[in-house]
């Protein structure tokens, strides 16, 4: 039974090295047709180099003998002919050689597999092998059946036949009978591997102990090596390899013995390798990188848990059995590249028992007393990292491989974090979070020096990983150290230095958020006792200034300008719009984590939180000045306001008054410094919008918060002197820039519209402040005709854009609002009431805008809009009337009031002569101003008039009062209808006049 195994042992091995064979002839080949076809090429065209060249012609010797032969017999015939064509016309040049002056190399034809060749000189060669090999393997199996032979003498002759096959096989002219030389080497070598595992597994002779067996079968494997240079014959080297990593596996005892184990894996992959090195047989390496990684699977999960490999320092055992033969085929490709002789195989199989050697950190992570030895750990990742570095370093092409085992590295960083990291070990867990993200972040800035490479995107990604592991501990540990943020620091300068050297900005974004996310997730656990409070706001702020003075500067340094202006709502992938949007967002997200401190701890005094956020609107002011970014100031307005907003909302009690003083100062406080900035560098912004929009609304954004501080801490009488002293800043700023701002400045009128527009809007601001209901709409319509009034000298396109809208909701307060029939009951004087002056006012207010707007002015976004104004007028006069009329007839004291068309025939006639003089009233300025819609409009209230007096009126009047009605009807009918008479006789002798004027010839 032993030797059936022994046989089919054998048997397997011929199996796997035949088809290995046959490939690396293949291959072989293959490069031989490849160098004859390149010299093939070179050939063709030295030829057609040679072809090219000029074709010399004979001188004068040969034209001299022609000449004498010709002379005699032709003395009338002149030579100069002969001797013109003799030397101008030479051979001609074939076509097919004109047509191929480039020469064209065609891939070589793939050569037809030669089958006599192939079974007469091979395959018969490697059956013989076979067939002598089971010859002897079936003879020695018959003489055991029938014990003819002793086993000395067994084993004896079956070392002779193996001795006699190599001897053999090297006495033949390997020239003639290469195949059969190799077979038979081969043959020989297998049956000394069989003769000498039976000596020690089947017969245990005591001569063959284990160190003898071992010994003798590491001799046949260098002796393999060596019949495999010395023929040429890869399938001895092939022979040699499998016996060599069967050897330990066919004389295991079931002890664990690493360092010899090892110690003769690591000789046999030193030989295989020389000699893969030495005849360039490439798939050697392959085939002891695929044993050894074999056999160090086979030994971790046979002893390394028996043998407490884990526990102690021990495990050095282990990381040294992986890292070692990772460092030894790296040296083998170094040494491979030194000589010129480096493949794709041996730089795969270096590859391979690195990635070998990561996986088995994995598996040590499985064992806590080693994951609770971090730098154990980590240092010997870092070193097996290290390594693949290295092998980076020996082909361009395998930078690809530092980002993946940076990526792994960090994988197991996070692993080990998520579930091993303390207060104990956080230092060691920082440091080595450090080390990976500047390991893998230079090693392509070190390739591009040495290797000439592009430096890819990925190299600044790590440390954005070393920061989302930061986050892990802030959400995990209760009590953080202060250390972190220090670390937090020198990463986020890892990232910019890496920006500044690669010219990628975007990054930066990344790691800014990041950082924010970590500060936010330590700002959420401070108690409601705030705890912790300043220090958490100290470095808050000291990020946000790091990166608001950064990402400033590096983006003046690194974009161009004069392209496009930049936008800061743009693409963020394109330069211009980052140089805005940089600044902004380190400007502008700070500002969301105090907004988070407001809406969660209990902040009755907000001086801490305002206390930084006017430190970042100070600094971020000062950028906007030396880097003009105008935008800044815009920014930073947003997020005060926003900032201020929640605390109020939030903290803010009316019932304590005591506490009020604080948030006023500061509201007016932050007022101030938006509305002096640009002031102060007027020479600078002089040209600009940005800065004068920020200093002009900071007025109107933050009145509010003012007012209703006041007004429920500080109460008054006069509550109108709060925007008449927020007025007071803006007159003096809009006659300041009248004074100082060039009139030539193209931001002039923009920045005297924003002052003056605000100014406005305090002034109005008095009325419904002060007063109430009707007051509002008063203040908005004054408002509106005063920005016209404005835009006659500002001819900002805003100004009449907020006037328009200003006076469109006045007119729909009055006409479209019943509400306002109710502000107040009946006074006892009709007619000269508030109806008047809210109405009226209105509707002059309408008139003198329209009457503003002269053109080419008269176009708000392309549309005429006096033609609207003066109809809005119009009909609120024409309501103002009716009101009027309506208030006179009603009781006093009534609450709303009521129009009624019936009961009451002496209000009947009212409207009725009412709308008819109104009417005329319309009817005189359309012929005055000759406007065809106002003369339409007249007449289709006259009609209505006309039609309600008879079909309505006529019903309930009395005699008396009917007859009047009549004659005052009929008055104003006979004038309108003089008036038209009168109009259309002057256009029709106008257009008489036109038509006699002679034109011009």
């Amino acid at each position: 039974m032993e030797l059936l195994v022994l046989l089919l042992v054998g048997l397997l091995i011929a199996i796997v090295i035949l088809p290995f064979v046959a490939l690396v002839k293949a291959n072989s080949a293959k490069r031989s047709i490849d160098g004859l076809a390149t010299r093939l090429s070179s050939l063709e065209d030295e030829v057609h180099g040679l072809r090219r060249q000029p074709i010399s012609v004979p001188e004068p010797e040969a034209v001299a003998a022609v000449a004498k032969v010709v002379q005699p017999p032709l003395p009338v015939t002149t030579p100069s002919p002969v001797l013109q064509e003799e030397k101008s016309v030479p051979p001609p040049i074939p076509k097919t050689f004109i047509e191929a002056t480039v020469p064209k190399i065609t891939k070589p034809a793939k050569p037809p597999i030669n089958w006599e060749q192939f079974m007469g000189a091979k395959l018969f060669a490697w059956i013989g092998g076979l067939a002598l090999f089971l010859g002897v393997a079936f003879f020695v199996k018959y003489s055991f059946e029938h014990n003819l032979i002793s086993p000395e003498l067994r084993v004896a002759i079956g070392f002779v036949v193996g001795a006699g096959l190599i001897i053999g096989g090297l006495l033949l002219k390997r020239k003639e009978h290469a195949v059969t030389a190799q077979t038979l080497c081969a043959t020989g070598i297998l049956v000394f591997y069989a003769v000498t595992f039976a000596c020690r597994a089947y017969y245990h002779f005591a001569f063959f102990g284990l160190i003898p067996t071992f010994l003798l079968m590491t001799l046949i494997t260098a002796a393999a090596f060596l019949l495999a240079v010395r023929l040429n014959a890869m399938v001895v080297a092939v022979l040699g390899i499998a016996g060599g990593f069967l050897t330990p596996v066919l004389l295991s005892t079931g002890e664990d013995y690493p360092l010899g184990l090892f110690g003769y894996i690591a000789l046999l992959d030193m030989g295989l390798l020389a000699v893969a090195q030495r005849r360039r047989w490439n798939a050697l390496p392959i085939l002891g990188a695929a044993g050894t990684a074999l056999m160090q699977l086979a030994w971790i999960t046979t002893f390394f848990v028996p043998e407490k490999y884990f526990d102690g320092n021990k495990v050095l055992v282990a990381m040294a059995v992986f890292a070692g033969f990772q460092g030894l085929f790296l040296a083998a490709a170094a040494w491979a590249k030194r000589t010129a002789k480096i493949n794709h195989e041996l730089l795969g199989c270096a590859l391979g028992l690195g990635g070998a050697a990561i996986l088995s950190a994995f598996y040590l992570l499985s064992f806590p007393t080693i994951a609770h030895r971090p730098t154990l750990l980590f240092a010997y990742v870092f070193i097996v990292d290290f390594g693949l570095l290295l092998l980076t370093l020996l082909d361009r092409r395998l930078t690809i491989v530092n980002a993946l085992a940076g990526l792994t590295a960090f994988i197991l960083l996070a692993a080990w974090t998520n579930s091993y990291l303390t207060n104990a070990n956080l230092y060691t867990a920082l440091t080595f979070y450090f080390i990976f993200a500047l390991f893998h972040s230079a090693t392509p800035l070190v390739l591009q020096r040495v290797r000439k490479i592009h430096v890819p995107w990925w190299s600044q990604a790590f440390p954005a990983f070393s920061l989302l592991l930061i986050l892990m501990p802030i959400f995990q540990i209760t009590e953080l150290s202060i250390v972190v943020w220090p670390f937090v620091l020198i990463v986020d300068l890892l990232a910019l230095g890496l920006a500044l050297v690669t010219g990628r900005l975007l990054p930066i974004v990344a790691m800014l958020l990041l950082t924010l996310v970590a500060i936010g997730g330590w700002l959420l656990r401070i108690p409601s006792e705030l705890t912790g409070l300043p220090t958490a706001l100290f470095v808050l702020g000291g990020f946000a200034i790091f990166f608001l003075a950064a990402a400033s500067w590096a983006c003046q340094r690194f974009t161009a300008t004069g392209t496009h202006a930049p936008e800061l709502f743009g693409n963020i992938t394109d330069p211009e719009n980052l140089s805005v949007q940089l600044p902004a967002l380190s400007a502008g997200t700070p500002f969301l984590l105090l907004i988070m401190v407001t809406q969660r701890l209990p902040l009755v005094d907000p001086s801490a939180v305002f206390g930084l956020a006017l430190l970042l609107v100070i600094l971020l002011l000062g950028l906007s000045e030396m880097l003009s970014l105008d935008v800044l100031p815009a920014v930073g307005l947003a997020c005060v306001l926003a900032l201020e907003h929640a605390w109020h909302f939030e903290h803010f009690n009316p019932s304590n008054p005591s506490r009020a003083a604080t948030p006023v100062i500061w509201y007016l406080g932050f007022y101030a410094v938006f509305s002096i900035f640009p002031f102060v560098f007027h020479r600078k912004f002089a040209g600009k919008t940005g800065p004068w929009a920020a200093a002009a609304l900071a007025g109107p954004l933050n009145f509010y918060l003012v007012y209703a501080v006041v007004r429920s801490a500080y109460p008054s009488q006069v509550p109108g002197l709060v925007p008449m002293a927020f007025a007071v800043p803006s007159l003096l700023g809009f006659l300041m820039l009248l004074k100082r701002t060039p009139i030539a400045s193209s931001a002039r009128d923009a920045q005297l519209a924003l002052f003056g527009g605000a100014a406005l809007f305090f002034i109005t601001l008095i009325f419904p402040i002060q007063f109430d209901r009707q007051w509002i709409t008063m203040g908005w319509a004054l408002e509106g005709a005063a920005l016209y009034w404005l835009f006659r000298r500002v001819p900002h396109p805003g100004l009449r854009l907020t006037g328009i809208v200003l006076l469109v909701v006045v007119f729909a307060r009055l006409a479209l609002n019943p509400a306002v029939l109710s502000y107040h009951p009946r006074a006892a004087f009709p007619i000269l009431n508030w109806y008047l002056y809210t109405y009226g006012i209105a509707t002059v207010c309408l008139f003198a805008a329209a009457r503003f707007l002269t053109p080419p002015r008269h176009l708000v976004l392309g549309s005429n809009v006096r033609p609207l104004l003066y109809t809005l007028g119009t009909v609120l006069a024409f309501l103002l009337v009716n009101i009027e009329i309506a208030d006179y007839f009603n009781t006093s004291g009534t609450v709303a009031l009521t129009f009624q068309f019936s009961g009451n025939f002496a209000r009947d006639m009212s409207y009725s002569i009412a709308w008819a003089l109104f009417a005329l009233l319309m009817l005189i300025v359309g012929i005055r101003k000759q406007i065809a819609p106002v003369r339409f409009a007249s007449l289709g209230l006259l009609g209505v008039t006309v039609v309600k007096l008879f079909f309505h009126d006529l019903s309930q009047l009395d005699q008396l009062y009917r007859i009047s009605a009549f004659v005052v009807v009929a008055i104003i009918a006979m004038v309108a209808s003089f008036l038209y008479q009168r109009f259309l006789a002057a256009v029709e002798k106008t257009n008489e006049t036109k038509s006699t004027i002679p034109t011009a010839p």
